[in-house]
């Protein structure tokens, strides 16, 4: 009896990990494919010395005339030279860094799968780097130390504080770094903020940076096809729990759609505040010097200004012409797996907030008039819950609520979600859903298909 009790026991455990095992190979089955390789078929493609290839810069909305590419062009130029203090050694751009920054180029945070693109990383397929803001923090003998949060295998973040000291709400960008031990800032002594103290309070959130390709047709786009769209489908939005709202300008009542809670109204003012609030230069639209430290002020303002540019454009207008006249991402050639996965991703209900196609309105821009494009966004707020939450708010946006993250180009992206916790695309999915996030339906019905369609739909993602 003891023998048989023995070996049915042995037996049991043998079916335990046999079971273990089928289990573990089920959940292996269906998996994130990673970032597609090949050309990104959008933004600016440099060469291996850094520079626009002598052809041109590539990238651009292919009907445009010679002079809007020549534009486009020398908007990325422009949008990879990497800045200093007060311009300054020869061959770096117009000045004006600091007092505190986050890098000290535009190139530098958006740059994968190409320029204008997000944060690059070692996984990418097309050019693997470490996190550039590492390299960019001891520039010319600056005496940053990095934040635990900035890591040569991490992406590219900056750092938002969600309170004050005295407890009232914060939620505007702390600079990482600051130019102190430049040799060209001589006299400058400020310290970085305590992120230590901040992190152990739970005070600190991460923003990592938006692609932007293909955004001329986004700032193109009426109004009242953005509100057309958002009201579509409502017997399914119902069902599904999903509602979805528009961040709005307190100025004029428009829609604003740009940011990761479609905080900004214009690539203008989009781009404008970038430049000030990550790389600390004053441009036309915010003329302000921020963290203003005596001893640390080295240009007059605004340090970027079209009425002082040699040609009339300043690096504003030309960062502005770059991103507003570069061609959306193209996805790759569909396969039956792909078609099969896309069906899918309407059918669940994922198309309900990511819409697969717009129409973008009357543009000055050659052959950019009512072109219907597929951003795979209604570029409205919704409510992601308790995970996803941040803390902040953004004109009408809440704490848990952003924006839709356009999915076009996301086959090459390396990091997700709003602060890059994840690589992983399956995983970044399923931290849609938690409590009170308007995803948890739609991700329910995604976990209840068979292995075989949950992977067809990864792999029609990763096709885009």
């Amino acid at each position: 009896m003891e023998a048989c009790m023995t070996h049915w026991k042995k037996v049991g455990a043998i079916v335990t990990v046999l079971a273990g095992v089928a289990i573990a190979s089920s959940q292996r089955a269906v998996h994130d494919p990673g970032p597609r390789s090949g050309p990104a078929a959008a933004g600016a493609v440099l060469g291996p010395d850094g520079a626009i290839p002598a052809a041109g810069a590539t990238g651009f909305y292919p009907t445009l005339n010679a002079t809007e590419q020549a534009a486009f062009a020398n908007g990325v130029a422009q949008f990879v030279e990497v800045e200093g203090v007060p311009g300054q050694p020869p061959g770096t751009g117009n000045g004006g860094l600091g007092p505190g920054f986050n890098s000290n180029s535009c190139g530098s945070c958006h740059s994968q799968p190409a320029i204008l693109g997000s944060s690059p990383g070692p996984g990418s397929p097309q050019v693997p780097q470490p996190n550039p803001q590492i390299a960019a923090a001891a520039a010319m003998g600056a005496t940053n130390v990095i934040p635990s949060f900035i890591t040569a295998t991490g992406p590219v973040r900056e750092a938002r504080f969600i309170n004050k000291r005295d407890g009232t709400p914060d939620g505007g960008v702390h600079n990482l770094f600051n130019i102190t031990g430049r040799t060209d800032a001589v006299g400058c002594n400020i310290a970085q903020p305590d992120f230590k103290a901040e992190l152990a309070a739970n005070n600190v959130i991460f923003r990592i940076p938006t692609p932007l390709f293909g955004l001329g047709l986004v700032d193109s786009t009426p109004d009242a096809v953005f509100q057309t769209n958002l009201a579509a489908n409502t017997d399914r939005k119902a069902e599904l729990e999903i509602h979805g709202r528009f961040n709005i300008s307190g100025n004029d009542g428009t829609i604003t759609k740009f940011g990761w809670k479609a905080q900004n109204k214009s690539i203008m003012l989009f781009a404008g505040e970038a430049y000030n609030v990550e790389m600390g230069i004053t441009n036309d639209v915010m003329p302000d010097e921020r963290n203003g430290v005596l001893g640390c002020l080295f240009n007059q303002t605004p340090e970027d200004t079209h009425s002082q540019a040699p040609n009339g454009v300043s690096d504003l207008d030309a960062f502005v012409d770059a991103i507003r006249l570069s061609a959306p991402p193209a996805p790759a050639p569909p396969t039956a797996d792909t078609t099969r996965g896309q069906t899918l991703f309407t059918k669940i209900g994922c198309v309900l907030c990511h819409s697969d196609t717009l129409t973008s309105g009357s543009s000055v821009f050659t052959g950019m008039s009512y072109v219907t494009y597929h951003p795979f966004s209604d570029f409205a707020l919704h409510h992601m819950g308790e995970n996803l939450a941040d803390g902040i708010s953004q004109g009408v946006a809440g704490p848990d609520e952003f924006r839709t993250a356009p999915l076009w180009g996301v086959g090459q992206r390396l990091y997700f979600l709003h602060d890059g916790r994840t690589t992983d695309l399956l995983d970044a999915i399923q931290q849609h859903r938690s409590r009170r996030s308007e995803a948890n339906r739609v991700v329910r019905r995604l976990n209840d298909l068979a292995p075989a369609d949950q992977q067809a739909l990864l792999d029609f993602l990763r096709s885009l």
